[in-house]
């Protein structure tokens, strides 16, 4: 169960470390919005690290091959789904840096419900993530199929992922502190929406 528990602290790690579309819009968030909004929005991205980890030692191989049979329609999704984040994140970007810079409150927060939602299917859609686990399994490294070891697995991947997403967090939190200004905010807005865009781009041409 302990090489269970640690196979899944790896295999958490190795999806949820490498920066892509959704660890730049998750840091974003957590730059312009509430702790508490930016937090839910991690364990959404956790989560849906979590859900492929459960199908992956529940439905192994067949799991994999219905996962390749999908990968490339969910890639047209998450396409659409990461440029319609990232005009939003432009859009959004524009309108807190002019709250600010007219003194006015800043349009409010979505609910956290939303956010966890949002970064939960927006992950379950990501090609990336699709592709790593499909690899997973295929590499049969996704945990024991006895109950104890597959389930110490999917502890691993989702403990790894929401430490590392919350980690995310803590960086865009800090990133809120030095650009405080209405053109600080600016910026690191348009630049986290066009790198989102151009990972959403990359992903249509990939």
């Amino acid at each position: 169960m302990i090489s269970a528990l640690g196979a899944g602290l790896l295999a958490g790690l190795g999806i949820a470390v490498p920066v892509g579309a959704v660890g730049v819009y998750l840091v974003t968030l957590a730059a312009h919005r509430s702790v508490r909004v930016a937090a839910c929005a991690a364990l959404g991205v956790a989560s849906a690290d979590l859900v492929y980890a459960v199908l992956a030692v529940l439905g192994g191989q067949a799991v994999a091959s219905l996962a390749e049979s999908v990968a490339e329609p969910l890639r047209w999704v998450a396409v659409v789904a990461l440029l319609l984040v990232g005009a939003k994140m432009a859009v959004d970007a524009v309108r807190h840096s002019r709250a600010i810079a007219e003194g006015v409150h800043a349009p409010s927060d979505p609910s956290a419900l939303r956010a966890y939602v949002s970064l939960l299917g927006l992950t379950l859609a990501n090609p990336a993530t699709i592709v790593y686990f499909v690899a997973l399994v295929t590499g049969n490294r996704a945990g024991s199929g006895a109950t104890g070891g597959g389930a110490a697995f999917v502890l691993g991947v989702f403990v790894a992922s929401a430490s590392w997403q919350l980690t995310l967090v803590t960086g865009g939190r800090l990133l809120a502190r030095v650009a405080t200004s209405a053109r600080g905010r600016l910026v690191t807005g348009l630049a986290g929406s066009g790198l989102v865009i151009g990972l959403a781009v990359w992903t249509a041409v990939g």
